[in-house]
């Protein structure tokens, strides 16, 4: 399948580079574009694509792939909106979009949204244990803690190549219009502390909500938010569950912690499941599922299966055999309605001003 990627920064270098070289049964990347023309070159050359562009519209207007892969920072959605008005297949990093209307905006076509977690073998085990438990009504609580360090620090070991060749008018103008995005889901007098909560929780947190998406379902109120510390600093996320009990996130952003981690223990009648995963950007780095049972007995399956690729294994078959992908332009949109929530609720808790799309959650 010939594919174009749009990005080519540190995810793209880290990850999609090696996999999409080691699966060139599935992919030919027959284009990359990047605003930076250094950073479109040094993926171009390692994944053998001659074509290379700093604007989406051109590359899409030449054409020549069925594919395109969206793996640039921020907002994708206008991007997403232009290829599949081009007929293109895609597959876009999360966050699909900051706005309910960049969704309500994209015309028809095949979308799937990328939350490699929800492809991580030791969940899809965690998901079919759970089920046979009796599923979402099963459930008692779901404890998430996150612990993240600097994303240098993560991908300290990628010897990455850095762009420094990108006008700073287009940078500013991108910022400009990722604040207004924001100003429009949030309204224009959000406060910094009311956008960050929104931004981290569109832009790291969705992992765990795509992962409530997969075990339990959107959670369709929001109980408390908390933030403390040095921003990002900390963030507290609790609710109810839409089935049967609660769920409660803990993310902290801690600069000069060793290494990710991320742990998420759904407690049930019966026992307990525990997943701990590593940090992203380590290939087929294991992650562990800890099964324990009433009778407190464990077992662990460590899964070294990398789910980036089954990620993209999927998009392929998607794309060729119509087999649908976990999250669609709807599950993307359930992870923007619950960050408004979660918005909506920090507001009210401290009496700060909120419009935009949130304001329909006060």
């Amino acid at each position: 399948m010939r594919i174009a990627l749009v990005g080519c920064g540190a995810v793209t270098q880290a990850v999609y580079v090696p996999l999409l070289s080691r699966r060139r049964d599935l992919f030919e990347v027959s284009a990359v574009c990047d605003l930076s023309r250094t950073l479109a070159d040094a993926v171009g050359d390692r994944l053998g694509a001659a074509r290379r562009y700093t604007s989406v519209a051109e590359m899409l207007a030449d054409g020549g792939f069925e594919a395109v892969i969206v793996l640039a920072s921020g907002s994708h959605g206008e991007t997403v909106r232009q290829a599949l008005a081009a007929g293109c297949a895609v597959l876009c990093e999360k966050p699909l979009a900051l706005t309910r209307a960049e969704v309500a905006a994209l015309p028809e076509g095949r979308l799937m949204v990328g939350y490699m977690k929800q492809y991580d073998p030791a969940v899809r085990r965690a998901a079919e244990l759970l089920a046979e438990l009796g599923g979402p009504a099963a459930v008692r609580s779901v404890e998430v803690t996150v612990l993240h360090p600097s994303g240098e620090s993560q991908l300290a070991f990628a010897n990455l190549t850095r762009a420094g060749d990108v006008d700073p008018g287009v940078l500013g103008s991108l910022r400009a219009a990722e604040d207004a995005l924001v100003s429009r889901a949030l309204g224009a007098d959000a406060p910094e502390a009311l956008r960050d909560v929104y931004t981290i929780s569109l832009g790291s947190i969705c992992h765990d909500l795509s992962l409530l998406r997969c075990f339990t379902g959107s959670p369709e109120e929001i109980s408390y938010v908390e933030t403390w510390g040095p921003a990002p600093g900390s963030v507290e996320i609790s609710g109810p569950l839409p089935v049967a009990g609660r769920f409660h996130i803990r993310w902290h952003y801690l600069d000069g912690y060793p290494a990710y981690r991320e742990t998420v223990a759904i407690h049930h009648t019966a026992g307990t499941l525990e997943l701990v995963f590593p940090t992203p950007y380590l290939m087929n780095a294991p992650t562990t599922l800890t099964v324990v049972s009433g009778a407190e007995t464990r077992a662990e399956h460590r899964q070294v299966t990398e789910a980036f690729e089954v990620q993209l294994a999927a998009f392929h078959a998607y794309v060729n055999d119509g087999s649908p992908p976990i999250t669609d332009a709807g599950g993307a949109l359930e992870d923007i309605v619950t960050a408004q929530r979660i918005a909506a609720r920090y507001a009210v808790r401290h009496r700060l001003p909120i419009g935009g799309e949130a304001a329909a959650w006060t």
